[in-house]
This record gives C-alpha cells, sequence and structure tokens, in this order.
C-alpha cells in the first residue's frame, strides 16, 4: 500500500510542476485568457479581438466608421491686409512691414455627393484666397467655393477627386432630445476626431449668431477646428453641421450648436440650383407677445406673434394682414415667437400663395398671402 501512494504522489508532483512550466511559458495551450511574462512580471491579458469582429456592447464603433470617412479637414489662407502707409519708406523704416504674414483658417466639411460637394460653415470659408481639403485617407485637393449662405453660415464647396466616400443623409426632424449623437471634425488641427454626446435641446434660436435659427444643441464636445463638421446619429447618419459652442474660456464647455440637415438640404439645392438661396418674405414688423403690447393693440391671442406693422404695398399688406393682427399658424405650422415665424415664412417659395391664419381682436380669420422675394441686407462697410 505504501509503495502505490509513493507512485500516486511522484505522478501528482510531476503533473504540478508540467502545469506550472506549461502554465508559465504556453498560458495559450490551457485555454487561458492569455498570462503573458515580460521581464519576469506575469500579465493578465484579454483574448485578441479583430477589427472586424462584432463591437462590445454600448460601442459606436459602426456609426463612426461609416461617417467619418466622408469628414474633411479644410485649410485656408487669407493674404494679409496691407497698411494704407505699408509703401512709405519712412513708416517702413520706423515700423517694419506690418501684415507680411497671411492669415490661415481651420474647419471641417463633410461631403454629401459622390461628384464633390461640401457642406460646410460659411464662416470657415468667408473671405479665404485658397482652400485645400484635406480627406481623412490623405488625399489634398483645392476646394472651390460655390455659394455662400450667411443668413443660416452655410456654404457649399466643390472638389474634383474619383472614388470620394459620400455620408448619408439623415432625418434631423426626428430627432428627440437624448438621443445619442456622435461629432466628428478637426479640432485644434489635432486630426480627426470623434466624441459622443447626447442632443441636449431641439430649435434653439434667439441667440444672435444667424439671421436664422434652429439649432440642435448637444453635449457632445466641439472645439475650434470642429465649425463645418459633422453630427450624425448611432447609425452614422448626417443629423447636423456643427457651427458654434457657447465658451467662456474658448474650449467646450458642454454646450455646442449644430445645424439641422434639414436646413443644409434647402441651402444646397439654393445654391446648386440657382446660385442663391431664394427664401419668402412678406413685408411686416413682428413682436413677441408681451402685456405691454397687447394692451396696446387690444390682443387677448394666448399664442402667435403681433404684427405691429406692414410695410405699404408690401406682399402682406396686400393680403389684407394689417397692425395689430395675430399670426397664429403659417402653411399649417404653428407660430410661437418671431423667429419661429421668420423661419417659416423664409421656407417659402416666392410667388407661391400660402395661408395664414391670423387673429383680428376676438375674430379668426384665414388669409392668402403671396410672399415675395426676400431682398439681401444691406451689407456694412467695414470698419479699418
Amino acid at each position: 500500500m505504501r509503495r502505490y501512494w509513493l507512485v500516486f504522489a511522484q505522478a501528482v508532483t510531476v503533473l504540478l510542476a508540467a502545469y506550472f512550466v506549461v502554465g508559465t511559458l504556453k498560458p495559450e495551450w490551457l485555454g487561458r485568457t492569455g498570462a503573458a511574462v515580460s521581464h519576469g512580471v506575469a500579465l493578465v491579458e484579454a483574448p485578441a479581438a479583430t477589427v472586424s469582429g462584432p463591437p462590445p456592447p454600448g460601442s459606436f464603433r459602426q456609426a463612426a466608421l461609416r461617417a467619418s470617412a466622408a469628414v474633411v479637414s479644410i485649410n485656408t489662407s487669407k493674404a494679409p491686409e496691407r497698411h494704407p502707409q505699408a509703401n512709405d519708406p519712412w513708416f517702413r523704416f520706423f515700423f517694419g512691414d506690418p501684415g507680411s504674414q497671411p492669415q490661415s483658417g481651420l474647419g471641417s466639411g463633410v461631403i454629401i455627393t459622390s461628384d464633390g460637394y461640401i457642406l460646410t460653415n460659411n464662416h470657415v470659408v468667408e473671405g479665404a484666397d485658397e482652400i485645400e481639403v484635406v480627406l481623412n485617407d490623405s488625399r489634398k485637393v483645392r476646394g472651390k467655393v460655390i455659394g455662400t449662405d450667411p443668413d443660416t453660415d452655410l456654404a457649399i464647396l466643390k472638389i474634383s477627386l474619383d472614388r470620394l466616400p459620400v455620408i448619408t443623409l439623415g432625418n434631423s426632424d426626428a430627432l428627440q432630445v437624448g438621443d445619442q449623437v456622435l461629432a466628428i471634425g478637426n479640432p485644434f488641427g489635432v486630426g480627426q476626431t470623434v466624441t459622443s454626446g447626447i442632443v441636449s435641446a431641439l430649435g434653439r434660436n434667439q441667440l444672435g449668431i444667424n439671421t436664422f435659427e434652429n439649432f440642435i444643441q448637444t453635449d457632445a464636445a466641439i472645439n475650434p477646428g470642429n465649425s463645418g463638421g459633422a453630427l450624425v446619429d448611432v447609425n452614422g447618419h448626417l443629423m447636423g453641421i456643427n457651427t458654434a459652442i457657447y465658451s467662456r474660456s474658448g474650449g467646450n464647455m458642454g454646450i455646442g450648436f449644430a445645424i439641422p440637415v434639414s436646413t443644409a438640404k434647402l441651402v444646397l439645392e439654393g445654391i446648386v440650383k440657382d446660385g442663391v438661396v431664394r427664401r419668402g418674405w412678406i413685408g411686416v414688423e413682428p413682436a413677441d407677445l408681451s402685456p405691454e403690447l397687447m394692451e396696446t393693440f387690444g390682443v387677448r391671442a394666448k399664442r402667435g406673434v403681433l404684427i405691429t406693422g406692414v410695410l405699404q404695398n408690401g406682399p402682406a399688406a396686400q393680403s389684407g394682414i394689417r397692425p395689430g393682427d395675430v399670426i397664429v399658424e403659417v402653411a399649417g405650422k404653428q407660430i410661437a415667437n418671431v423667429s419661429e415665424l421668420l423661419s417659416s415664412v423664409a421656407a417659402l417659395k416666392p410667388g407661391a400663395a400660402a395661408k395664414f391664419r391670423v387673429l383680428r381682436r376676438e375674430e379668426a380669420l384665414e388669409l392668402n398671402v403671396t410672399p415675395g422675394l426676400r431682398p439681401k441686407p444691406p451689407r456694412m462697410p467695414q470698419q479699418r
């Protein structure tokens, strides 16, 4: 019996020794998660993963892959402004040659068609003498401005390259507060960057950024250089063009704004088709309802926009709109404030009649208003 016990003990000892040696030198033989030895230190490593494998739960990998290829970096340069006395020898003797270095700018853009149309912000390319577009695959090409729309801060560029990646346009009207989104761009010129967040609010306006404001607000990190980049949903579909941030430091503070893709599509179609964006205009002076104005005009409406003035012989006057009327609906869309009225009228096709619902004192009216073409705002002289 003792002999059998000794044989058993020796066999167990040999097996344990072999297990220790194999577990230290060849852990994969034992099916472990990968114990590795580096300079005498045992490390535990996860199994090797492949890029083509399924993403882990909660990953935005697929959305980022689908959208990022169509997001570009935009580098701009602008010739320096010459001082009026720059050619004066005495001026140059005392002050040198001021402003001799070209001004450079940085932004992002999104390729939206296979023939090279790019959406970006107007402020990214405004005043630029040269525009360089850098694709995510490192190809570089000069960009040409097809048209701009300062009222929405959008611009359309065109590049000539083959095999262009194109982003898929989504339905920004279907977005809801709390939906997850990704912001893709080139912040601070560090290279393409993807950040994530949620839709914090919809329909942001009266921010004083653009004439027509209907922003998507997000807490996805947006920084200088992200302007003109893509805001996409979890499927990688374009929902907006990142355009501005609220910041006291110049960096991200969790409040960013994007122009909805629905607005960008209208601007794109107008610029490509007509060279400009044609917007409706009716010639009124609107004001948000307030107790003082309601008492002055004898208005008892609970919602809508008060018309305090009507341009003589303008579209509104010719259609019967009077001072003191309250516009509550335009082409089937309810109106709650001046910004909504401005956007709804601008979306109307000039020359095509639209139905307006109006409250006049206690009487409800339905008027057919034929909007005219919105005049361009006068350009203010530059201060030098």
